[in-house]
């Protein structure tokens, strides 16, 4: 087992090496069966330890410091592979996720702006994710950029709502355009599952907001989705993340 301290170093200058790579999950719209969206997930070749998983990672650079150049990273990736799919006349839209740490650094926001004119994108090619789980909408002037963008274009979606702090309160703070139903739930087929989702769902739409469920393995599940009048859908069952090369190919 390797320990914490030696994946925080080795992480350190991971970007620089270029260890870190971008993989994108296919979204499917339900109503087409298309690939209309990606998400973006950051991958980690660790070059004597193999492929390391974000869930492993992610929250050490968060604790680190390290999620400010990762997060970079991830984004000016998204942003150059976006440009690429438009030049090859490929539509799709993507969504990469940022931390709650990220927000908190103003800056963040000026690079994002200053990077979507260089790409020369619209802001609603993109969409950025919120991971965490507490109420970053605390900080006034984070909730004011966020509201600033969304009225731009760029989407802004709750990750994996329905577990941890997620709640009502969040979803009635948020400036979101999107609601990401968490995997546990789309794979629970307890009744209580279904009828948190159920609600959810109809709350989403009732405020306007896009619904994309994560985490489908079965046709059982998608069609699940599709009774519940979800928006999206994400999983296994519909693709595995894979290079941007590999999505292109995909969807020609």
């Amino acid at each position: 087992m390797v320990g914490e301290e030696r994946l925080a170093s080795d992480l350190h200058g991971a970007v620089a090496r270029g260890e870190i790579v971008a993989h994108y999950q296919p979204q499917i719209d339900l109503a087409t069966d298309r690939v209309v969206a990606a998400e973006a997930l950051a991958r980690w070749r660790h070059p004597e330890l193999g492929l390391i998983s974000p869930a492993v990672f992610i929250p050490i650079a968060e604790e680190t410091a390290v999620i400010h150049s990762l997060g970079r990273f991830m984004i000016d990736k998204v942003l150059e592979t976006l440009a690429g799919w438009r030049a090859d006349d490929i539509d799709l839209e993507v969504s990469v996720n940022v931390s709650a740490t990220q927000l908190t650094a103003l800056q963040f926001f000026d690079r994002l702006d200053a990077d979507l004119e260089r790409f020369d994108l619209a802001p609603n090619a993109l969409t950025i994710e919120i991971t965490e789980s507490h109420p970053v909408l605390d900080t006034p002037s984070i909730a004011r950029r966020l509201e600033d963008l969304r009225r731009r274009g760029l989407g802004i979606s709750i990750d994996d709502y329905g577990v941890g702090h997620s709640s009502l309160k969040q979803l009635e703070r948020m400036p979101a355009t999107e609601l990401k139903i968490d995997q546990s739930l789309v794979q629970d087929d307890s009744v209580e599952s279904l009828a948190l989702m159920t609600a959810v769902v109809e709350l989403a739409h009732w405020r306007g907001l896009r619904v994309v469920a994560e985490g489908v393995e079965t046709p059982e599940q998608l069609e699940l989705m599709r009774e519940l009048e979800c928006d999206r859908a994400q999983g296994f069952l519909l693709g595995r993340p894979m290079a941007a090369e590999e999505l292109a190919a995909l969807v020609r």
